[in-house]
C-alpha cells in the first residue's frame, strides 16, 4: 500500500467526523427556523392577540429596538448569577472536603443541606429582599442556595470514587491524608465537579431571575416582571430569549473549561 493511500485512509475518518458535525449543526439551525416559521404561521392563522401569544416577528422587532436595554439588564443578571455560582460552588466544595476529612460531620451537614435544598426558593427570596434590600446581595445568596447542593453531592461522590488499590498503595507509602487527598481524591473528583457545574451553571441564571422577580431595581427578572404586569408579551418573550442565550453561553463556557482543564477525559 502506497503512502498516499495510507494518508487518504487516515484523513477519511476526520472528513467523516467533520461532515457529521456540520450536518448536526445545520440540522439544528433548520429545526430552529422551522419552529419559528410554524409559530409565526399558527399565530397569524389563529389571529391570536399579541398580549396572549406574540408572533416571532413581534418578538424579534422588540429585540431589535430594545437590544441595548435588554443586554444591560442581562449583564446585571449574569453578574449576579456568576457571583452566586462561585459562592455556591465554594461552599459546596468546602463542605465536601470537610466531610471527606471528618466523616462524623456528614450526618449533620447533609441534614442541614437537605433542609436548605427542600425549602422553596420562592419563599426565601422575599425574606432576603426585606433583610438585604433591592441590591445584588439577595440575588447572589439565592443563587448560591440553589447551586451549592449539586456541587456538594457530586464533589463528595468524586472524593469517594477513588480506586481502593490506589488508596492502599498511597497508605503503604505512609502518605498523609492531605497527600492522599491532593494526589488521588482531588484529581478523581474534578470530572464529577464539572458535571455538577454543567447542571448548576444555567440554573444559576434562573435563580437570579427568580430573586429579581421578588424585588430589584434592574436585571432581566425586573424586565420580565414589568412586561408581565403591562401584558407586554413581546417584551417578555424577548427577555426570555436573552436569558436563553446567556444560559447557553454559560453552559458552553463550562464545557470549554472542562475540555481545557480535563483534556485527557
Amino acid at each position: 500500500m502506497t503512502s498516499n493511500k495510507i494518508a487518504n485512509e487516515l484523513r477519511l475518518p476526520q472528513r467523516t467526523t467533520h461532515r457529521n458535525r456540520s450536518l448536526e449543526r445545520w440540522s439544528g439551525v433548520a429545526l430552529l427556523i422551522g419552529t419559528f416559521l410554524l409559530w409565526e404561521t399558527a399565530v397569524r392563522l389563529s389571529n391570536t392577540p399579541a398580549y396572549l401569544f406574540p408572533a416571532p416577528t413581534a418578538v424579534f422587532s422588540y429585540l431589535f429596538f430594545h437590544l441595548n436595554d435588554l443586554l444591560l439588564a442581562g449583564g446585571v443578571t449574569l453578574l449576579e448569577a456568576v457571583a452566586g455560582l462561585v459562592l455556591g460552588t465554594a461552599v459546596g466544595l468546602a463542605l465536601a472536603v470537610l466531610i471527606t476529612f471528618w466523616q462524623q460531620l456528614e450526618q449533620g451537614v447533609m441534614s442541614l443541606a437537605i433542609l436548605i435544598k427542600s425549602t422553596p426558593i420562592i419563599a426565601i427570596a422575599p425574606i432576603l429582599t426585606i433583610w438585604l434590600g433591592f441590591g445584588p446581595a439577595p440575588k447572589v445568596i439565592v443563587t448560591a442556595l440553589l447551586t451549592f447542593f449539586p456541587v456538594l453531592i457530586n464533589a463528595l461522590t468524586g472524593f469517594r470514587s477513588v480506586d481502593g488499590a490506589l488508596l492502599d498503595w498511597l497508605r503503604s507509602l505512609n502518605a498523609t491524608p492531605q497527600e492522599i487527598f491532593m494526589q488521588a481524591r482531588w484529581p478523581g473528583a474534578r470530572p464529577y465537579l464539572f458535571a455538577a457545574l454543567r447542571v448548576v451553571g444555567p440554573l444559576a441564571l434562573i435563580g437570579a431571575v427568580v430573586a429579581e422577580w421578588m424585588g430589584a431595581s434592574s436585571g432581566l427578572g425586573r424586565a420580565m416582571w414589568l412586561a408581565y404586569t403591562n401584558l407586554n408579551m413581546p417584551a417578555l418573550f424577548a427577555a426570555v430569549f436573552i436569558l436563553t442565550g446567556l444560559s447557553t453561553a454559560v453552559y458552553q463556557t463550562i464545557v470549554w473549561l472542562e475540555k481545557r482543564l480535563l483534556f485527557w477525559e
